[in-house]
């Protein structure tokens, strides 16, 4: 089976391949600006007491952080959206280790800031058999430290590729999640936690297999 990271590689090939070279140089530039100032420090850590949420699920739900720990220890994601290659193959990926996961008692969540309606597409076009949660406008991603107010020189981009992130998201902040995974144990506390600035770049399903058989 190839990693998610040769998956996510030929991603970023085709779109190189394919992609306008203004637009390749604009996203490029913004993708460049925000890996130099994300500040990794502020998200987080291993060691601390995972915030309380309380959000909606993709059918209007809600799932709360208390409930789910009160049955054992959860992996949280974070995803940017439904539009984003990265995140659904990231998606898919968990979701191929979901049977394991629930085996050894762990349960899986996913939180982006899309709109219940939109993140039920996601789970519908992804084939996800776990909760994805509406975190809109970032409130909860913000309180962890992973949001990403993206440059406005974007937007035209996103208008080109068919982004409607205003009707995603109910909101025109243009902002979106630092995509981040974070094993929790029953007992609240953050045991392991991947971050990275460059979206591109995401946990390999394996890791997080051995971050489980630590726990």
């Amino acid at each position: 089976m190839p990693t998610l990271a040769s998956q996510t590689a030929q991603v970023s090939a085709t779109f190189s391949r394919t992609a306008p070279q203004p637009i390749q140089d604009v996203i490029t530039t913004n993708l460049q600006n925000h890996i130099s100032t994300f500040d990794t420090s502020s998200v987080l850590k291993p060691g601390s007491i995972l915030p309380p949420f309380t959000l909606p699920n993709a059918t209007g739900q809600i799932i709360s952080s208390a409930d789910l720990l009160a049955k054992g220890p959860i992996l949280v994601t974070f995803y940017r959206g439904h539009w984003c290659p990265f995140c659904s193959l990231a998606l898919r990926s968990l979701q191929q280790i979901l049977p394991t996961l629930h085996e050894r008692g762990v349960q899986l969540v996913a939180i982006s800031p899309e709109l219940p309606d939109t993140s039920l597409s996601t789970s519908e076009k992804n084939a996800l058999t776990f909760p994805v949660l509406s975190d809109v406008e970032n409130a909860y991603a913000r309180e962890l430290g992973l949001v990403w107010k993206m440059d406005d020189s974007l937007r035209p981009i996103f208008e080109k590729l068919g982004h409607d992130l205003v009707k995603g998201n109910g909101d025109d902040s243009f902002e979106v999640p630092v995509p981040a995974t974070v094993l929790v144990g029953g007992d609240g506390v953050v045991r392991k936690r991947f971050v990275e600035a460059d979206y591109r770049v995401r946990v390999e399903p394996g890791v997080v297999l051995e971050w489980v058989d630590e726990l």
